[in-house]
């Protein structure tokens, strides 16, 4: 079985990831922000984590020993059109849902490389390939996640080490009920909002993106991307039929 470190698993699919691959076996490593958050997972290490500060990146690592698997899952969204969200938000989301994935693989990609194995899953969402109106900073975040974890793909894939960017839909962890959320009483985009749940579409659980991060580590060549359920697979595809000259519209709404 593998040793697997996983990121942000204080709560929602970071939570069901860790107690999926305890249950299959693994030695799991499980950290966050706030490790007593932890304190009820039956894992063999939680540690404290902050995927955006190096030195906080470097104790963890140096305490968890050899790492097999990156399950990078750290992450947070908001709700704002781009045209008044805070720059200082964007900046936040990119810190933490894409610098903080590269930084925790820049520290744990030197042992793979030479060893060559190794494994990093990143936690992703059919945002990084397709956008959804009010949720724009986040998905540029993931977008660029996906460029990361592509180019890594081709960069460290000859030393051994997988790649593997999991992309599920809406998911019920509720992660999105507490985000924040930068509208106006008045807002012209207000619509929008409103129409978001519409928009996201079906939800699929925590524990489903877990069993899909779990059969990806277990899988003897695992796939690039990995899509969760079918309504993800569903928008991928519609994506990546529409024509590229126009934007895409999951579904039109009368706004």
């Amino acid at each position: 079985m593998s040793s697997v470190l996983i990121t942000g698993a204080s709560k929602g699919i970071g939570r069901a990831v860790a107690v999926e691959l305890a249950a299959r076996g693994h030695r799991v490593v499980a950290t966050a922000r706030r490790p007593e958050a932890l304190a009820d997972l039956d894992v063999d290490q939680r540690l404290s984590l902050d995927v955006t500060d190096q030195d906080s990146v470097d104790r963890a690592l140096a305490a968890a020993g050899e790492i097999d698997v990156l399950v990078s899952n750290a992450g947070e969204t908001v709700r704002a059109p781009l045209e008044s969200i805070p720059l200082d938000e964007v900046e936040r989301l990119f810190r933490l849902n894409t610098l903080g994935a590269l930084r925790v693989a820049q520290g744990v990609l030197p042992a793979m490389r030479e060893r060559g194995s190794g494994h990093l899953v990143f936690v992703s969402s059919i945002q990084g390939r397709l956008v959804l109106p009010i949720i724009g900073g986040y998905g540029a975040s993931k977008w660029a996640l996906e460029a990361i974890a592509e180019t890594l793909a081709i960069e460290t894939g000859h030393f051994g080490v997988n790649v593997s960017i999991v992309q599920p839909g809406a998911v019920s962890s509720g992660g999105a009920a507490g985000a924040k959320v930068f509208l106006k009483d008045d807002d012209p985009y207000a619509p929008l909002y409103a129409a978001l749940p519409l928009l996201r579409g079906e939800t699929v659980t925590p524990e489903e993106v877990a069993a899909a991060v779990a059969d990806t580590i277990d899988h003897p060549r695992p796939p690039l991307r990995v899509p969760v359920g079918a309504p993800a697979e569903k928008a991928l595809r519609a994506r990546k039929e529409a024509p590229e000259d126009e934007p895409f519209r999951l579904a039109e709404i009368d706004w």
